[in-house]
């Protein structure tokens, strides 16, 4: 038998009877676009069993093309998830440069392919070649190198719908209907929203990774259009509820934006509550300067079962962007507490 020489390790080794310290939790991180990349940041610092369910219903840009010209899911927000999880080598940092570019035709020129990020044509190649969604994204994920797997949180595209408040110049508002991602991430105040087409089915692989995880986080993210859409799907909405996995609500640094404007931080979970009071959350991390009343913002997270975290996980800079360290840093903690 050998003699172990220096010191000893402070975590015990893999297999040690009782230890969980080795043990990277299982996460599901739900969302879209920018808020959903910041989350993968911070969670791929924590974890290796990683999956990112993302929202399907942009119809602008690069993606309503491709959406629109080939039937195609929106691969827009899938691009960036896919990117946020890039191997930290050079070689996973300069595909995902790759993944990220935009194409721009010469000054004073126009060109077919303006606008479109080359991650889209991209994975809408894989698409085609393959017919599969899922497995053209593992396709895409291996060659970033992704720390983790992408999948669409629907297996069609999808539509958002609301009505949108309107300003009346005699007082008061009303509401007019309003149609997809695009219009309703400016509408200022939303109600009403729905998806459609209406009970469409949730990507089977989703389903499974929520069943089978240890932490669920939602957010952040365009509330309406990127956090809400999860909790509008009902297959989606049902597995989040009877998942035995721990739920982590994660809040925006800015919640006065163009799709939530004059709202407080709690009117966001009211919200949530609204579309789906059976819908009940563990945990919600906030920055305190993006809370204004703290005591209504705790009541209104306890109306959803949950607790408050506060803690500083924005960058320093003008922009409200969480900082990948410190919102690393805050989830850390919080699973751990758990």
């Amino acid at each position: 038998m050998g003699v172990l020489t220096g010191p000893l390790p402070l975590i015990p080794p893999k297999g040690t009877p009782g230890s969980q310290r080795d043990k990277s939790p299982s996460v599901v991180a739900l969302g879209g676009g920018h808020g959903l990349s910041a989350s993968l940041s911070a969670l791929r610092l924590l974890t290796s069993d990683l999956t990112a369910v993302v929202t399907v219903a942009d119809d602008g840009g690069s993606s309503g093309r491709l959406r629109e010209e080939y039937g195609v899911l929106p691969p827009g927000d899938l691009r960036m998830a896919l990117s946020a999880l890039c191997d930290d080598t050079d070689w996973g940092r300069t595909w995902r440069d790759v993944m990220q570019h935009r194409f721009k035709a010469a000054e004073g020129r126009s060109g077919s392919l303006d606008d479109h990020a080359m991650g889209n044509l991209l994975i809408v190649t894989l698409w085609e070649l393959l017919g599969d969604t899922v497995a053209g994204l593992k396709w895409a994920g291996a060659l970033l190198g992704a720390r983790g797997q992408v999948l669409p949180m629907s297996s069609v595209p999808l539509t958002i719908e609301g009505k949108a408040r309107v300003a009346l110049p005699a007082g008061g508002f009303e509401l007019r209907p309003i149609r997809g991602q695009a219009k309703c991430a400016v509408a200022g105040s939303l109600d009403d929203v729905r998806l459609l087409p209406e009970g469409a089915p949730a990507c089977t692989e989703a389903l499974t990774a929520i069943e089978l995880a240890d932490w669920v986080v939602l957010g952040p993210g365009s509330w309406y259009t990127s956090v809400l859409p999860h909790l509008l799907l009902p297959e989606l909405r049902q597995a989040l509820g009877n998942t035995a996995a721990k739920r982590c609500l994660t809040m925006n640094l800015d919640v006065d934006t163009k799709e939530t404007s004059g709202m407080s931080a709690a009117d966001h979970l009211d919200v949530l509550r609204k579309y789906a009071p059976e819908f009940s959350v563990d945990v919600v991390l906030a920055d305190p300067a993006a809370v204004q009343d703290v005591k209504a913002f705790e009541k209104a997270a306890g109306m959803i079962g949950a607790e408050v975290v506060l803690g500083r996980v924005g960058a320093s800079r003008r922009r409200p962007v969480h900082d990948p360290l410190l919102l690393a840093a805050a989830y850390h903690d919080i699973f751990g507490n758990s």
